[in-house]
């Protein structure tokens, strides 16, 4: 009599991006923990908390050692990563602590919020932990600052929330220091004056305004110098001020400088604002770069709009070397994703 044996059979576990979707599907994931915008698309992995694109350009201008900022889509994740903002139980979690004594008539921001308001509120309740502590620590903590003190004091510093230590990302702290009663009576004009010029510094810090990304595919390089025996080993390095760079890569010596090439990515940036809301589905041409003497440009450049993305094909002339072209295609990621 033959026997029947029940093979089990594993199933796959699921990838990184797949559960993180699923922990981005929880009910308390699905606005933004700062203004409430649904469906946020970005992440700040020390904090575990679920952002829109509008929150996550004020989350980045606090530091990555307050706030460091991934996107669900456009960035790789691994496991580890997920792990730790699953430990970290989601927006319901991160505002049960930092808002924790938040005032029942403070207003948080909307969705419709300028950045001025959001970036206020994002480095009170992060930076600042105003929230997460009752009135009378907060008066407490103010009461045990320097700025009424009429002796030296030794510096104090203040720090934000600490780090994922899976990230492993340097606390940041800052100091300030309070010199003696007569060199304060002799300086208290000039104190004044310095302290209201920190004043509107720190004001205008995070109100940068972050409108989307720009992609960069390095398509290939063509005629360039050759910095070996017989051939060079290239690589680019795109630096901000939309500068590129590309080195001869060597073993046992200095990396060998080919050549950079500037671009403006303005009329990318303009295209890319005009058409966000478009529905076009078939390639069109949207706009066209003239090459001329005066520019890197080899030939005329064309920016074309396909199934909601705008694209511009560069081939650029390396300067500062005696041969060279670098052929790129930049992209401009839409702030719906």
């Amino acid at each position: 009599m033959a026997t029947t044996r029940e093979s089990s059979i594993s199933r796959p576990l699921p990838g990184p991006l797949k559960r993180l979707e699923d922990i981005l599907a929880h009910p308390g994931n699905k606005i933004c923990a700062d203004c409430g915008c649904p469906d946020p698309k970005w992440v700040s992995t020390s904090l575990g908390a679920f952002i829109c694109i509008k929150c996550s350009g004020v989350h980045r201008s606090l530091g990555v050692h307050i706030s460091k900022v991934l996107s669900v889509k456009l960035d790789e994740w691994t496991e580890e990563e997920v792990d730790s903002l699953e430990e970290m139980g989601g927006n319901a979690i991160v505002n049960m602590k930092y808002e924790a004594f938040l005032p029942e008539n403070y207003k948080k921001p909307s969705p419709d919020s300028s950045i001025e308001e959001r970036s206020d509120f994002i480095r009170k309740k992060y930076a600042l932990e105003q929230f997460s502590k009752s009135a009378e620590e907060n008066a407490s903590t103010s009461l045990a600052s320097p700025s009424s003190s009429s002796h030296n004091v030794s510096p104090t510093s203040s720090s934000g929330p600490s780090l994922d230590k899976k990230r492993g990302e340097k606390q940041h702290t800052s100091s300030g220091r309070l010199h003696g009663l007569g060199h304060a009576f002799r300086n208290s004009r000039k104190k004044k004056v310095s302290e209201q010029k920190t004043a509107k510094i720190n004001s205008m810090v995070g109100m940068v305004e972050f409108v989307g990304l720009i992609k960069v595919n390095v398509v290939r390089g063509t005629n360039l110098a050759v910095r070996d025996m017989t051939t060079s080993d290239p690589y680019v390095i795109i630096t901000m001020g939309n500068q590129q760079q590309v080195y001869d890569k060597d073993t046992f010596s200095t990396d060998d400088h080919m050549g950079e090439a500037e671009i403006d990515i303005q009329p990318l940036i303009s295209a890319a604002k005009a058409y966000e809301n478009s529905t076009i589905t078939e390639s069109m041409p949207i706009g066209t770069l003239l090459a001329d003497e005066d520019s890197t440009l080899v030939k005329d450049s064309t920016i074309t709009i396909a199934e909601g993305k705008v694209k511009q094909e560069i081939t650029l002339r390396l300067q500062y070397v005696e041969c060279g072209e670098l052929e790129i295609e930049l992209e401009c990621v839409p702030l719906s994703q």
